[in-house]
């Protein structure tokens, strides 16, 4: 049985507190499913953290596959965000491929392997970001399919960019890069050298690179949102978040690889909702 929609997304506030004020954006009737589809991502996205070693996470991640493909019915029914997120699925005619792409994307959170390209990059981010954006829209929409592929798409990199950014020092200090390899070898270092613990210039090299990256695609972004119906557009207000977090890690250069890029609550909420309500 699935959980009353307020614990759901007092639960999302905890787990999730951007997505969750992007929640409140959108229409009430349309907030319970948004809640359980952005706690769906908080637990797969914070599997890394709560294994020792990638096989328990693969393991969880294929749990999750085999009850969105209908072959664990009764064990879903026992829990109450499975239960909540097939309702959703249901409700909402969300697809089950792109479930099953960001499931296997996660896979690469459980391994130290670096990023190897751009395109690497931006394909894992668009597996994960930007399809939790096309499926957020489609669910405001009412079930059917958005006109928000190319804004989603643009959208969920930046943010993605822009929430790597922010967990670089804790990426590092558990031995992973999820800075492109072509990116870091343009900038004059690569993986190894990201890792230890000396400091190179070549690293606020690769940071403003990575910057520029995520700007680029937030421009996109923004571009393509000037076609999105102003209605669709609540799962977008996260992108208020990322113009920001680029401007101070562009500012703190090479001290963000081992220093966190934060922002106060109220500049996250006051970004937001700029960017929602769209002044």
């Amino acid at each position: 049985m699935s959980e009353p929609s307020d614990d759901r997304l007092n639960q999302l506030r905890e787990a999730d507190r951007e997505r969750y004020l992007s929640v409140l954006f959108a229409p009430e009737d349309r907030r319970a499913a948004l809640a359980t589809l952005f706690l769906f991502n908080a637990e797969t996205a914070r599997l890394r953290d709560l294994v020792s070693e990638p096989m328990p996470g693969e393991i969880r991640l294929q749990w999750w596959r085999e009850v969105i493909g209908g072959e664990r019915a009764e064990e879903a029914r026992q829990n109450p965000l499975a239960a909540a997120l097939l309702d959703a699925i249901v409700a909402h005619d969300l697809p089950a491929s792109a479930f099953d792409n960001l499931l296997e994307a996660r896979i690469f959170d459980l391994y130290d392997d670096p990023m190897p390209t751009r395109t690497d990059l931006e394909g894992y981010l668009g597996e994960t970001a930007s399809m939790l954006i096309q499926m957020a829209c489609q669910i405001v929409n009412g079930g059917q399919t958005p006109p928000t592929a190319d804004a989603a798409g643009h959208a969920g990199v930046a943010y993605g960019i822009a929430t790597l950014i922010r967990q670089m020092p804790q990426h590092r200090a558990r031995g992973q890069v999820f800075l492109p390899a072509d990116l870091l070898a343009a900038a004059g270092t690569d993986a190894g050298h990201w890792l230890a613990e000396d400091d190179d210039a070549a690293f606020a090299t690769a940071i403003t690179a990575f910057v520029a990256l995520g700007r680029e695609h937030l421009a996109k972004a923004r571009e393509a949102l000037a076609d999105v119906p102003k209605g669709l557009r609540a799962p977008f207000a996260v992108l208020g978040v990322a113009d920001a977090v680029f401007t101070k890690a562009a500012k703190a250069g090479g001290a963000a690889r081992a220093e966190p890029v934060r922002l106060s609550p109220v500049t996250v909420q006051w970004r937001m909702t700029r960017q929602a309500l769209g002044f």
